[in-house]
């Protein structure tokens, strides 16, 4: 199986590229048996090995060909060659749901039907035990006549991924949209923890804006532990009832999908389509996606525990570890990615800003100018901490050399590193601040 010029297999006619991310990119594609416009992921094969995604990508693939809803985007079929793994997905030509509500709020009841769409996607997700953990308007795509397509399950779980004690453990999702059991780090349940970000969406289709935001993160995380939020006046009650009933701090006594789906605010003009006959999820050959494993010599990073974490931070003030300093010449973010995918994306980004890399003990890489500067060669240490096994936290920080020489290499750095972060404070304002704007 190979891509002979823009043809991909005799099957496929190639186009614009569409997007890209660090182990893939996404192309237009034409379907040269019946003309359908398609969407094509490309992987890397070689990068997932390496840095061990190869997992998350079977995951993914099995949960695509679980979810077959008219809401949900499809995944037609899973191709490979040696280099390369081909994901065949459908095309949402009216892209990301999160470009209508950055020009501003929606009416009620446009708010309404997309959410009703939403809703209808998650509700058989959960019937076939797929949790997608990372809902927001970015992950909510819009096909040409404006259907609403849930996309990107790189982060959802499964049922049999919970833990013995029937909840799932892994923290992960947008901050601003993330429930605040998974924050607590206590296990939650999969289901409950989606409702509250469908809460969040639908406060955010409706005001143009997000209902929890703060510059310091552990004030934003204190807001959603406590629902600490306020309507604007022009909600309507029933839409201001139901999303104070999504947004229960308590999971336990937040309302469920089935009694939303009963709400009388939800129920008017909702038509459902159809949905396919529930079928097993088709037999793959997961040889094609990888048939090695390829070790990391990557040293083990360093354990942080949470006061270690809090210690770190100036008066309790975590938005210290992830604002940039220019005076300290340092920058800190969190990943969500394994220590060897963080290694691997470093290492890459380093070397198109033309550094060379030397990997330390502990989880320290050295960044390292090759040429002289106006104060010697410029040097970056890149110091990879370990909170748990799926939570790290990453410092860059100048250890020699100009500073101006190191502030220009940063303003490259930060952008070539948005696939691997998960919390850069700057990027988080940037995105709230859009939504503030918009309104």
């Amino acid at each position: 199986m190979e891509r002979k010029g823009n043809v991909l297999m005799q099957r496929y006619d190639f186009g614009r590229l569409l997007g890209q991310g660090n182990f893939a990119k996404v192309y237009y594609a034409r379907s040269l048996k019946n003309g359908e416009s398609v969407a094509i992921k490309v992987i890397d094969k070689e990068k997932i090995l390496k840095v061990g995604l190869i997992d998350q990508i079977k995951r993914e693939i099995t949960v695509m060909k679980m979810v077959k809803h008219p809401n949900v985007l499809q995944l037609y079929e899973v191709m490979a060659s040696k280099a390369k793994i081909y994901f065949v997905i459908e095309y949402a030509k009216g892209g990301e749901l999160f470009k209508k509500v950055a020009r501003g709020k929606l009416r009620e009841d446009v708010a309404r039907n997309y959410f009703q769409q939403l809703i209808s996607a998650v509700d058989f997700c959960h019937s076939r035990g797929v949790y997608h953990r990372d809902l927001k308007p970015e992950n909510l795509l819009l096909d040409d006549n404006g259907v609403l397509k849930v996309s990107d399950f790189g982060l959802s779980a499964v049922a049999e991924s919970k833990s013995r004690d029937g909840l799932l453990h892994t923290t992960c999702g947008t901050p601003a949209y993330v429930a605040p059991e998974v924050i607590g780090g206590k296990g939650y349940d999969g289901a409950k923890a989606d409702i509250w970000s469908c809460g969040v969406i639908l406060y955010v289709l409706l005001a143009g804006y997000l209902p929890f935001h703060d510059a310091n993160l552990i004030s934003l995380y204190k807001k959603i532990t406590r629902a600490d939020y306020k309507f604007p006046s022009w909600f309507s009650q029933e839409s201001r009832r139901l999303i104070w009933k999504m947004l229960d701090p308590n999971p336990n006594t937040r309302i469920s999908i089935a009694k939303i789906t009963e709400n009388p605010w939800f129920r008017k003009s909702f038509n459902p389509k159809p949905v396919p006959d529930k079928t097993d999820a088709e037999k793959l050959d997961y040889s094609l996606v990888a048939d090695t494993n390829l070790s990391s010599d990557l040293g083990k990073p360093t354990s942080l525990n949470a006061f270690d974490i809090i210690s770190l931070s100036s008066g309790f003030n975590l938005s210290g570890l992830f604002a940039k300093s220019y005076q300290d010449q340092e920058t800190k973010f969190t990943s969500m990615h394994s220590a060897s995918a963080i290694v691997s994306k470093l290492e890459d980004s380093a070397r198109q800003l033309r550094l060379e890399v030397k990997k330390q003990h502990g989880g320290l890489l050295k960044l390292q100018g090759s040429e002289e500067g106006r104060k010697g060669a410029l040097t970056i240490n890149a110091e990879i901490f370990e909170y748990t096994p799926s939570f790290h936290l990453v410092e860059v920080k100048k250890s020699g050399g100009d500073t101006l020489e190191y502030l220009q290499i940063l303003e490259g750095l930060r952008p070539a590193l948005k696939d691997i972060v998960w919390v850069w404070q700057g990027e988080q304002q940037e995105h709230e601040q859009k939504l503030v704007e918009s309104f």
